[in-house]
């Protein structure tokens, strides 16, 4: 029997958390998904239910803290400048940036998902930084093409991207034949 993959979705900051959802509404089946709101994005609705566990963002000692865990993949969706900078300089004072720091040593998929137009120099440096070490920086940029007429298929076009960079399969927009 094949085991669950395990995802931590995390969102920081409020602008974009309705990507965040539906990234968790569309997972396949077969996934085991942990979650993390931050203060900031609280205006998030996600609900625990099967296949998905909330975790408060000031526990530490979660599960999902821990290499030992076996979490698959992370993405954070949308990534605040000021989370971004915390995970580029090592720092983990919450469980989403610790659980960041754990899948950067621990050589896992960590997909973030930049909100900020423009981006400063010290905000592209950071990105840089965690780029060269294998981290997905995957900003939510709109595609004009694969017959995208709706914001709903602009949505599923940026979440299907997502889903391609973490190896998820999914059927979310035309590709390009």
């Amino acid at each position: 029997m094949a085991k669950n993959k395990k995802i931590v979705v995390a969102t920081s900051g409020a602008s974009g958390v309705g990507l965040a959802q539906k990234f968790i509404h569309n997972l396949p089946e077969g996934y085991e998904c942990h979650v993390i709101v931050t203060d900031h994005a609280q205006t998030v609705n996600i609900k625990e239910d099967a296949g998905v566990t909330l975790h408060e963002n000031g526990d530490i000692a979660a599960s999902i803290a821990s290499g030992s865990f076996g979490v698959d993949m992370m993405a954070v969706i949308p990534a605040s400048m000021n989370t971004l900078a915390k995970i580029s300089h090592g720092i983990a004072d919450n469980l989403l940036t610790r659980a960041a720091s754990v899948m950067i040593k621990e050589r896992k998929t960590l997909l973030l998902a930049p909100r900020e137009l423009p981006f400063s120099p010290i905000d592209l440096e950071n990105m840089h930084k965690l780029s060269m070490i294998g981290v997905v920086i995957a900003p939510p940029v709109l595609g004009y093409y694969s017959g995208i007429e709706t914001l709903e298929q602009m949505e599923d076009f940026l979440i299907g991207k997502w889903y391609d960079q973490l190896g998820i399969e999914h059927g979310l927009f035309r590709r390009w034949s």
